[in-house]
């Protein structure tokens, strides 16, 4: 590694000659050890023009350095750092003063100790990683998906993302968007309509920040992303939770005060049940009747590999009642942070405005990237790729639950990544997801999708997404053998 040319400045008011300063620069970057062994050092031409100084005075720097073995010559290769230079001696941490700030009192709005889980960061050293929401890395398209970052950082492309888009987005992406995601959902918008967010979460956090405050209502189901119920806390809103059947949230249970519904119609989270379209047209009926708005959160639509999606309920929203949520985090990889609203042009102004106050819009190089996946037809194939797999998993996961006598707690008609589970009543699946992963099993415990008044703990979810086919059977039977351990 060469050491930058940048790295190095002379003191206008420094006692010596010039050629002492440099060697004192030098030795004191070896001692520190912000130089090490084997890094290369600026040539004795670029630093003496970098320094305004004879070439001769770095030459000469230089060599008495070799000779007080802290550099080494190596011909035409130049000067570094020598292996035998100074080892760079060693400091205690300095004990920092007792903080005198009383963070408790000073921190006005806390966002720990919510419903949200924390997820091991080390899930692939897990053998059983039975976990949602992660990819399997070796189903992505690398190799095109690297060809469309190179592009996107080509001149023109380049050139285009210096500016500062201030509240604006990827015209290519919001176009292929507008012409192809949507329309297979049944969705019909345009570009005025769309704001690109940095994942499904951070488009309901938007969401939630425009449309709830005190005094306002918010309906969501029962069990639910957790996510979102922390954020709807932080609003200090009324929250109504609405238990879900086999078909969804229940129309009729939405409270004629409520102000906004979230849902999610296509896979229930986390159920992954699917409302019929006879529901979703009795949940606009309900929804106009109190004049309330219905957030649509689409998650894995493209995942339905089963039987093809119902359409989505902003489809046959008629008078602008439906704010729609998608996101590519799921179906590229989640450390994507993509998404995208769609809602009526008064609220996505709205919500561009937000967003350019908190961070102006998601980078630029990210949006072009996905856009040149998206309309060189790479994003299809993934598609088909992840359903063949997940379809694989997923008929192999369902036969060997079946074996172990497993039950899972709803029907899942269409596909996704993940089957939502139920033991026995007295059973606590923390605690077994807790021994699980002593053998190398990764389980999510239900409990935290329900709200705190009707939590129940012997749900639990397995996704598929990130383990192999082969592994499945095993890891199964760990789950089977620990639940039974746990029903005895």
């Amino acid at each position: 590694m060469a050491i930058s040319v940048e790295t190095f400045f002379l003191n206008p008011d420094a006692q010596g000659t010039l050629q002492a300063q440099i060697q004192e620069m030098i030795a004191a970057g070896i001692l520190s050890g912000r130089f090490r062994a084997e890094e290369k050092l600026p040539s004795s031409r670029k630093l003496a023009a970098h320094l305004g100084v004879s070439r001769i005075t770095v030459t000469l720097a230089y060599t008495e350095l070799v000779a007080n073995d802290y550099l080494s010559a190596r011909g035409r290769s130049g000067f570094f750092v020598s292996e035998t230079a100074p080892v760079p001696p060693t400091f205690s941490p300095t004990q920092r003063a007792q903080e005198t700030v009383d963070w408790d009192r000073t921190i006005t709005r806390r966002f720990t100790g919510g419903d949200t889980p924390r997820k091991p960061q080390d899930w692939r050293s897990y053998r059983y990683p039975f976990i949602y929401g992660q990819a399997d890395a070796t189903l992505f398209d690398h190799a095109n998906w690297r060809l469309c970052a190179l592009r996107a950082l080509g001149q023109k492309d380049f050139a285009a993302m210096t500016g500062d888009y201030f509240d604006q987005d990827d015209p290519l992406l919001i176009e292929y968007i507008a012409r192809h995601t949507l329309p297979r959902r049944g969705i019909i918008a345009r570009p005025e309509e769309i704001l690109i967010t940095l994942g499904a979460q951070n488009a309901l956090w938007t969401v939630v920040q425009l449309l709830l405050e005190p005094g306002r209502k918010a309906a969501i189901e029962d069990p639910s992303y957790y996510t979102l119920r922390d954020q709807l806390s932080h609003t200090g809103c009324t929250l109504d939770v609405i238990g879900v059947d086999s078909d969804g949230l229940p129309p009729e249970q939405i409270a004629a005060d409520t102000d906004v519904v979230f849902t999610t119609p296509s896979h229930q989270s986390p159920t992954t049940a699917t409302m019929p379209m006879a529901r979703r047209r009795a949940l606009l009926q309900r929804a106009a009747a109190i004049d309330a708005i219905v957030v649509e959160d689409d998650y894995e639509f493209e995942m339905s590999f089963r039987a093809p999606p119902s359409p989505a309920l902003k489809s046959i929203d008629s008078d602008g009642r439906v704010i729609y949520l998608g996101s590519f985090s799921k179906s590229l990889f989640p450390g994507l942070r993509l998404g995208y609203l769609v809602g009526s042009e008064p609220f996505i102004r709205q919500a561009r405005a937000l967003r350019a106050n908190v961070l102006r819009h998601p980078p630029g190089h990210i949006q072009r990237t996905v856009a040149y996946f998206l309309s060189l037809g790479h994003y299809d194939a993934q598609i088909r790729r992840m359903a063949r797999v997940l379809q694989e998993r997923r008929e192999v996961l369902e036969q060997v639950i079946a074996l172990h006598g497993l039950v899972p707690a709803n029907r899942n008609l269409y596909g996704g990544s993940s089957l939502w589970m139920r033991a026995a009543d007295h059973v606590d699946m923390g605690q077994v997801a807790s021994g699980l992963r002593t053998k190398g099993v990764l389980i999510e415990p239900g409990a935290p999708f329900f709200a705190a008044q009707t939590r129940q703990h012997h749900f639990y979810r397995l996704g598929y997404s990130s383990i192999a086919s082969d592994r499945i059977p095993a890891g199964v039977q760990h789950v089977a053998e620990s639940i039974r351990a746990a029903r005895a």
